[in-house]
């Protein structure tokens, strides 16, 4: 995987600071969203989740190992 701020190779995931590949890149990522470099472009709408009206209701749709 890819850290998203200095393009470092390396298994992210697995850190304390993932996806980052550092407490470094974990703060200029905030940094980035703090100053309004990194924005979402807008509302989510019902229509973005319309895809995943079949799915059934259950808790264990949050656990990943059921």
């Amino acid at each position: 995987m890819e850290c998203p701020v200095c393009k470092k190779k390396g298994d992210w995931l697995a850190g304390e600071h993932s996806p980052f590949c550092s407490h470094r890149c974990q703060l200029i990522d905030l940094g980035q969203w703090l100053g309004g470099e990194h924005v979402i472009s807008g509302p989510l709408r019902p229509e973005h989740f319309e895809k995943y009206a079949g799915l059934p209701p259950g808790e264990y749709l949050d656990l990943p190992e059921a």
